[in-house]
């Protein structure tokens, strides 16, 4: 029992040492009526052992539950848990960092609180930028006499998170479809805070595929209109949350069209509307053209809405239309094709004709239109139809040239009648009806045939009379003629112009605009015949006589004779062999050549010179038109003129090798043409540009005569690539597409001038190649330093693809002179700068597509002019640049560092010199105020002091008013006021006049070891005026006058030595400043002298 109490009393001991300072007094009150209550006891009578031992049994503290890491906010309130047993109940302390942490037992106005159960409470939690008193790693310590228990280390952190964004994130401006990234770095904070955003207000979700929140950034893939919007970014962590300044997505969208403007086929005289509806933000502007062409002038206009309308269409308005939308963003184009529908006409109309059975007869059909339309013949009562280019049987005389002429061979009596010749098309038909009547009397018709001719060229003056000759050669039946002026018939439309019996074409009063081509129109059943002449007619006379004028003389041995009809040897597809004779009946002069002539009425009814200059009597014409009927004539030349035509050839048909075919129906032939079906597949490429096509035909037609490749730029005009006359062809190979553009193709089933659907459109692009040919037009401007070189694209042909940029070499004599340069595509000029004078440049441009560097184009030399090599100041940027070239080599700037080195070092030892002089002179210029040694000679009137006007400023009590000669004459030289800085600004002036000017002051300085020096030579009062007449002699004076120690101590006086001041009051010896009426009356004095001074210089100037 007695141990126990002993036990118990240690307990309390230790349990009041941990108490604080309120409860220590009663703690010992209370430990010292216990100590006397045990004192009373009978400890002896106790025996150990006695009591229940093991049920009290004391224990050493044990941490039961250890403190946790805690991640709190800034004045927020926060607990460490701590939890200790043992027996006695363990005393809990707390340590920050290693030191005892003080709570609210030990200063009430602590704000931590120790609990009861041993967790330390926090009211709130401080932490600053200058201090983080709670802030750190915490233990807590339980002990009892028995020992001590320490628990795990537990951290408390503050968490923080500043207010300001180290980025916040900007404005973005994307167009839709593109990537759009918005940045934001959060606010320094603890821990790290998380960054999210937020779009007009609302918060976004990280599941949404659309965006990505990576690293802070806010990532949309691909911009929608709908991602526009105001956005926030926002940083979380346990403090809360801050939000940045708002961020503006801004979307735009490229130019897109809501309505394409579409292909349209018009008639003639027609409207036609190109629909283009255009979207986009901002809202796009739109604009029309014409592809390789001018817009239609005075008859398009664009609507409100952007819808180009073309009215009073005509032929040439066919093209490709093309709406541009252009905004800030980006720039769109679509296009419609315009096709015109002219319908069809008749350019040459058959006319009836008579002809001799055996005889043959060609009926003239020539139409036009777009589309070009189909001629067909058919006789009155017949169901034959007859296409052009479509060969006769063997059996058949009647047959129709490409041109659309019916021919029919031997006729017969029976194929007298009526024939229709009809043209048809989508835009319409028209209908021609000859009649063809069978002679009995044998007839012989052949073309008309011109004599004599007019000349080819004829020059007239202002006022003359003009025959142009003109005849008509024997001929059954005759023919008549008339005259053509650029193509307008003239006779009749003009009263001067009058046809004689002959054909001669006679105009009198010639006039300027009866300049002009003039054609001589021979017409008879058979055909016409066409010669041209020019007349210019000219100002003025021109000393023509008028007997010079008349036709040239078919006399006898001037113009020769006509040669033999000529021959047939030989008939080819395309060419005819002729020979003839020369006439030996003529008189005339050596035939110096020949013309031949041919006519057909399948080439347009006409008699044309197919050769000229043929110096033999044989020739092959060659170019003729397979299939087709021709006649021949043939005239000589000599040094006068031509003769008269020869007789004419027989007609002659150049060979056909196709197979014959008639009798068939148009309808029949377009309904089975309608069930072909051309199955085009996909183009392939090859490497080289060419393009290979292949196709599949479902229910071919028995007189499928062929296929034609159809290719067109996108957006242009389709044209014939090929045309396969195989039916069982299946394949084409195109080489003629340009490189680096995009095609369209197609397959069209054919038969003559019928044809059926035509396949699906393929596109394809070729692939691109270097340009073949260089940047045309390629000039310099400027002979300076800097050139402007300007350039022209290459031949769109030879582009060869999109010009992605030009290369611009200025090549100098030397490597180190070459400045290369390249531009954009759209760019055709540039300035080259930083050429050198003197050096001779040539420059190159090239343009480069994706596929290479093209051709360059030839070598332009670049002139710098020789002024410019010895510019002045205004040399402009050449001397600059001139300057900064020498500024930038090694030794100027060498020669430079040491230049300032060498002032710097020259500065520093004159600052040194003069500071050491300042310092000389202060061991006399620190006391006295006054030095009667010192005298300044009176300067001069041209004295540099004299002109400055104010004396010497230097002096502290210097006075102004007048010239310092006039002060010296009125008030004396040799007495000056100045104070301790007087010396000083003295010696600095009078540096500048050097030590040999005669104008400096003298001074000297003085040993004084004596009181001597207190004395002077001639006594003055304070109030005293100064010694008159002391001029440069005071020294001498002074020094006569004085006592003889002081006069021997100034001899031995030796310059710039430093003076021993004496013990002596100067305030007593210093003369006073001169009084104000001493000063107005030495200014007065100079005024009259100046005034005197002016008189003089009039009088001797007068």
């Amino acid at each position: 029992m007695l141990r126990y109490l002993l036990k118990t009393l240690l307990q309390m001991n230790l349990f009041a040492d941990s108490l604080g300072a309120e409860g220590s007094n009663s703690s010992s009150s209370l430990l010292l009526g216990i100590n006397r209550s045990i004192a009373a006891l009978h400890l002896p009578d106790l025996a150990p052992g006695n009591g229940s031992h093991s049920q009290l049994e004391d224990t050493a503290p044990r941490i039961v539950e250890h403190p946790t890491d805690l991640l709190v906010t800034k004045g927020e309130p926060a607990t460490l848990s701590c939890k200790a047993e043992g027996r006695p109940a363990p005393a809990v302390e707390w340590y920050k960092d290693g030191e005892r942490v003080e709570t609210d037992r030990e200063d009430p106005r602590s704000h931590r609180t120790l609990l009861p159960g041993g967790s330390l409470f926090f009211l709130r939690i401080l932490h600053g930028r200058r201090g983080k008193p709670d802030e750190g790693v915490y233990v807590c310590v339980a002990r009892n006499y028995l020992g001590e228990a320490t628990s795990r280390n537990a951290s408390l952190e503050v968490a923080v998170l500043r207010d300001d964004f180290r980025q916040p994130p900007g404005d973005v401006v994307v167009a839709a479809g593109e990537p759009a990234v918005l940045e934001c770095v959060p606010p320094r904070g603890h821990p790290e805070p998380s960054v999210s955003w937020k779009k007009n207000g609302v918060r976004l979700s990280d599941k949404d595929e659309h965006l990505t929140i990576r690293g802070g950034k806010l990532m949309v893939a691909s911009t929608r209109k709908s991602d526009a919007g105001v956005y926030v970014c926002v940083a979380t962590n346990v403090v809360g949350e801050r939000d940045s300044e708002p961020a503006e997505l801004v979307v735009f969208e490229r130019p897109a069209f809501g309505k394409r403007p579409l292909n349209q086929a018009v008639l003639v005289e027609g409207t036609a509307e190109f629909a283009c509806e255009v979207v986009g933000d901002p809202q796009p502007a739109a604009r029309w053209h014409k592809e390789e062409g001018e817009m239609p002038l005075g008859r398009w206009e664009v609507l409100p809405d952007n819808t180009l309308r073309i009215s009073r269409l005509r032929a040439e308005d066919e093209g490709t239309y093309t709406c541009v939308a252009d905004n800030s963003v980006g720039r769109s184009e679509a296009s419609g094709t315009l096709t015109v529908h002219v319908p069809p006409q008749l350019v040459t109309g058959p006319r009836d004709q008579a002809v001799n059975p055996g005889q043959s007869v060609t009926f003239q059909c020539q139409s036009k239109g777009n589309p070009p339309p189909a001629v067909f013949w058919q006789k009155e009562g017949s169901q034959t139809l007859l296409f052009p280019g479509q060969p006769p049987l063997p059996s058949s005389r009647v047959w129709v040239s490409p041109g659309g002429a019916m021919t029919i061979a031997d006729v017969q009596p029976g194929d007298a009648g009526h024939y229709l010749c009809q043209a048809i098309s989508v835009a319409g038909s028209v209908l021609a009806r000859a009649r063809l009547e069978v002679t009995e009397a044998p007839t012989e018709l052949h073309p008309p045939m011109v004599r004599p001719l007019p000349a080819n060229r004829t020059v007239l003056p202002v006022g003359a009379t003009a025959w142009l000759p003109c005849g008509v050669g024997d001929g059954d039946p005759p023919g008549s003629v008339g005259w053509l002026k650029d193509g307008s018939a003239l006779v009749g439309a003009q009263p001067r112009a009058s046809l004689l019996e002959n054909g001669t074409l006679q105009i009198t009063g010639l006039r300027v605009r009866d300049s002009g081509l003039y054609e001589c129109v021979a017409t008879s059943p058979a055909g016409e015949t066409r010669w041209g002449s020019s007349l210019e007619v000219q100002g003025g006379s021109q000393g023509c006589d008028e007997s010079d004028l008349s036709p040239p003389s078919p006399v006898p041995g001037v113009l020769p004779g006509p040669p033999s009809t000529p021959v047939v040897t030989n008939v080819t597809r395309s060419s005819v062999t002729l020979s003839w004779k020369a006439n030996k009946d003529s008189d005339a002069t050596h035939v110096t050549s020949y013309v031949v002539e041919a006519f057909s009425q399948a080439a347009g009814g006409l008699w044309r010179t197919v050769a000229a200059d043929v110096e033999g009597e044989t020739h092959t014409v060659s170019g003729l038109v397979p299939d087709t009927v021709y006649l021949f004539l043939v005239r000589a030349v000599n040094a006068y003129g031509l003769s008269d035509p020869s007789g004419i050839s027989e007609p002659v048909c150049t060979q056909d090798a196709s197979p014959t075919q008639q009798g068939l129906d148009p309808e029949q032939v377009q309904r089975e043409l309608a069930q072909v079906a051309v199955h085009l597949q996909e183009p392939v490429v090859l490497p080289l540009g060419a393009v290979r096509l292949s196709w599949t035909v479902e229910r071919p037609a028995p007189f499928l005569q062929g296929y034609r490749v159809l290719y067109r730029r996108r957006g242009g005009r389709w044209e014939e690539a090929r045309a396969v006359r195989a039916p069982e062809e299946r394949g084409a190979l195109l080489t003629e597409l340009r490189r680096g553009q995009d095609y369209e193709v197609k397959v069209r089933p054919y038969f003559h001038q019928l044809h059926g659907p035509d396949s699906a459109v393929r596109a394809l692009r070729t692939p691109e190649a270097a340009p073949s040919a260089p940047p045309r037009a390629v000039s310099v401007a400027g002979n300076g330093t800097s050139v402007r070189i300007s350039w022209q694209p290459p031949p769109l042909a030879e582009q060869n693809g999109v010009i992605r940029d030009y290369r611009i070499w200025c090549l100098g004599n030397e490597s180190r002179f070459h400045i290369n340069q390249s531009v954009e595509g759209t760019v055709l000029a540039t300035v080259l700068r930083g050429l050198v004078p003197g050096v001779p440049y040539h420059a190159e441009v090239a343009a480069a597509t994706g596929a290479g560097v093209g051709a360059r184009s030839a070598p332009v030399p670049i002139h710098i002019g020789e002024s410019l090599r010895d510019a002045g100041p205004a040399g402009g940027s050449s001397m600059a640049e001139r300057l900064a070239e020498v500024a930038r080599q090694p030794a100027f700037i060498a020669g430079v560092g040491s230049a300032c080195w060498v002032v710097l070092a020259a500065f520093a030892a004159w600052l040194y010199s003069r500071r050491r002089r300042k310092k000389e002179l202060s061991h006399f210029t620190a006391s006295f105020a006054y030095t009667p040694t010192v005298a300044f000679p009176a300067p001069g009137r041209g004295s540099p002091r004299a002109a400055a006007g104010s004396g010497y400023p230097w002096l502290a009590d210097a006075w102004h008013g007048g010239g310092t000669a006039s002060a010296a004459g009125c008030l004396g030289t040799a007495e000056r006021y100045y104070n301790d800085a007087g010396i000083t600004r003295y010696i600095a002036q009078t540096e500048q006049f050097g030590a040999g000017t005669g104008e400096g002051p003298v001074y000297s300085t003085i040993e004084v070891d004596s009181e001597e020096i207190c004395t002077f030579p001639r006594p003055f009062s304070q109030y005293g005026t100064p010694y008159p007449g002391m001029g440069p002699q005071l020294i001498d004076a002074a020094a006569s006058q004085a006592p003889r120690g002081w006069a021997e101590h100034g001899a031995k006086a030796k310059l710039g030595q430093p003076v021993k001041l004496p013990a002596v009051s100067w305030t007593e010896l210093l003369p006073p400043p001169p009084s104000a009426s001493e000063l107005s009356q030495c200014t007065q004095e100079k005024e009259e002298e100046e005034e005197e001074e002016d008189e003089e210089e009039e009088a001797a100037g007068g």
